[in-house]
């Protein structure tokens, strides 16, 4: 499965050919045909910037501001009725009365989580990351950018047309976001709708408030496997990591433009206060197969430097974290806990981490501060979601799972896109084991030569002034 990472990959389009098929879902009570949709087996709500968002992201990393917000959010490429522009290129999803379809539903924006919900609808959810999940009901769904979600849905309703509809979960305080909504349609197809359907208004559709975490929590404690599973228990790697925002003061002799943050500071972000800075002359896996000093450490901390309330009131000295690129070496076949814990830094929102090169098991989440003598016991080590992005709560906590045994260097970071550029992302090195089925292959013959790498790199960061974490790890 291939997630696009870097603001311009996230702007290619999405979409594929669905065909008749038999899907296997893991419950025989859901033992159900299911079509694909020949022109829209993907519903995939996005943002939209009326210019280049490479520009967006240029003129934050300039300022060191915030990016501007989209001025729109479309699914299938297209904002729907409720903007001005662009009703008449609404996304129509065609559907037979009586039968079940099966939908995978990709949040494709860069800096935006989104609720997506169907008008009078359930949506079964069977699937997500892809990996299957124990089927639940829900009339809402909430995804992370890169995330995606399967489900079913039964064409149970009066014949007519249901807005499809996103929109934002904003869930840092007081900060700016686009507050719109975007649609598309499902459609119908019966002989008395086609016609007297086509020009009456879709049934409208109810999303939950933009900052209703409450909604957002409860759905993603809905996931299960659909049996039984590995989790590690004997644990050899135990981290304590936490993410979220910071400030930088302007630096001596810059202008001020250059420092349009609160109170003329400049954004940064973390995790365990080591701001992750992405190399430019090597790639972090080049650098490690060929033994090449001064392009990483592995220094990065197991826990915070510095141990504080991290969902409280926060000193200002913990607001600026120090710069490097910092990783942590695992051993292979390591089993690996990770407690990923959101702070209140400048202001706390929703994270959602993810992992290149794994799955995870999402043992638990909850608010406040973990405390491993009370928290350990809500693990789910039964049936856990296996998934490759965790959302961190706001002001919350949550615990991953997995065994290293994909040998390679793996970035893990927040998957706003905003969130990276500014450090919040470290990366492990995960070291070879034993024969070739452990072992990093050996780069190919016609890899170009470092200076042609470090030219290319030099080019497409100076066009972006961004860091492109896909430029140096495969997924």
């Amino acid at each position: 499965m291939h997630i696009a990472h870097g603001s311009e990959q996230l702007f290619t389009a999405l979409s594929s050919f669905g065909l008749k098929q038999e899907i296997p879902i893991p419950s025989p009570s859901l033992s159900v045909k299911l079509l694909f949709f020949l022109s829209h087996p993907n519903l995939v709500p996005s943002e939209w910037w009326d210019g280049n968002p490479i520009d967006v992201v240029r003129q934050a990393t300039r300022t060191g501001a915030a990016p501007n917000v989209s001025d729109a959010y479309t699914i299938n490429g297209q904002p729907g009725d409720l903007y001005n522009c662009s009703s008449k290129g609404t996304v129509k999803v065609p559907v037979v009365p009586g039968e079940t379809n099966l939908l995978r539903v990709i949040n494709s924006a860069l800096n935006q989580e989104l609720f997506f919900t169907v008008a009078n609808h359930k949506l079964t959810v069977v699937g997500a990351d892809a990996s299957y999940v124990k089927p639940f009901t829900t009339s809402v769904l909430m995804l992370g950018p890169g995330q995606t979600t399967d489900v079913l849905i039964t064409a149970d309703q009066p014949p007519a047309r249901y807005y499809i509809a996103a929109r934002a979960y904003a869930s840092a305080q007081g900060a700016p976001f686009d507050n719109t909504t975007t649609t598309a349609i499902l459609e119908y197809k019966t002989a008395s709708c086609t016609g007297k359907c086509a020009s009456t208004k879709p049934v409208s559709a109810s999303l939950p408030a933009f900052n209703d975490t409450a909604t957002a929590t409860a759905f993603a404690k809905k996931f299960r496997s659909p049996k039984k599973v590995p989790v590690p228990t004997d644990i050899d790697e135990s981290l304590f990591i936490t993410v979220g925002l910071g400030l930088n003061n302007c630096p001596k002799g810059a202008r001020a433009r250059n420092c349009q943050g609160p109170s003329g500071t400049r954004f940064t972000a973390s995790m365990n206060n080591a701001s992750f800075v992405l190399p430019s002359n090597f790639s972090l896996l080049q650098a490690h197969q060929q033994g090449i000093p001064g392009v990483f450490t592995t220094d990065f901390p197991a826990a915070p430097p510095v141990k504080f309330d991290y969902t409280g009131n926060v000193s200002r000295s913990l607001w600026q974290p120090a710069r490097g690129t910092k990783v942590y070496k695992l051993k292979y076949g390591a089993r690996v806990q990770v407690v990923l814990q959101g702070t209140s830094i400048f202001t706390a929102e929703n994270h959602p981490i993810h992992l290149h090169g794994y799955d995870f098991y999402i043992l638990a989440e909850g608010f406040g501060n973990f405390n491993p003598k009370t928290d350990a016991a809500k693990f789910n080590l039964v049936d856990p979601p296996l998934r490759n992005t965790a959302s961190v709560p706001v002001k919350g906590w949550s615990v991953i799972r997995f065994v290293a045994d994909n040998p390679g260097v793996w970035l893990m970071h927040c998957h706003l896109d905003v969130h990276i550029g500014w450090g919040l992302a470290t990366a492990f090195i995960v070291e070879n084991g034993v024969g070739e089925l452990e072992t990093v292959e050996h780069p190919p013959a016609d890899l170009p030569f470092e200076k042609d790498v470090a030219i290319c790199l030099h080019v497409l960061l100076s066009l972006s002034d961004h860091q492109f974490d896909g430029l140096h790890l495969s997924v």
